[in-house]
């Protein structure tokens, strides 16, 4: 099914499952879901710890360091909202926490033919917006190399 939302392609800081991570963004925290029982953390953000499967979720704080385990260069605007951002690299970024804890992102300030696999990356917080969706933008964790 589409998004329908009238400010897509931004994400939805007010969506219950995701607004702790969004609210802690706009604080310059990078925040990450903990299961109270277990300690496993809760990634992608779930009511129920997937490793022990109880309810009792806590976002806790992390370092915002890790490392580069995946990213593409995007060169072609995929929606017309990209068309101001390209070329631009999204990544995953692996927390040093938990290296299963993977954080789909941007990576910022950075050359990308220089970016490599396992590269070190810090969290950076940054107003996401787009030209489509005047008026609006959303703070959110970006990275960029050590």
């Amino acid at each position: 099914m589409a998004i329908q939302r009238a400010d897509f392609p931004l994400p939805d800081p007010d969506d219950p499952l995701t607004a702790p991570f969004f609210g802690g963004a706009a604080r310059g925290d990078l925040v990450v879901p903990r299961c109270d029982a277990c300690g496993s953390y809760v990634w992608y953000p779930a009511p129920r710890c997937a490793a022990c499967g109880h309810d009792g979720i806590t976002w806790v704080a992390v370092s915002g360091r890790g490392s580069l385990f995946s990213w593409t260069v995007v060169e072609r605007a995929f929606l017309p909202a990209f068309a101001d951002q390209v070329p631009f690299v999204s990544a995953l970024v692996a927390l040093d926490e938990d290296p299963f804890v993977r954080i789909v992102t941007y990576v910022v300030d950075a050359e990308p033919a220089a970016l490599v696999a396992d590269q070190q990356v810090e969290v950076v917080f940054r107003a996401l917006a787009f030209p489509t969706v005047p008026g609006r933008s959303v703070v959110v964790p970006m990275f960029r190399p050590v």
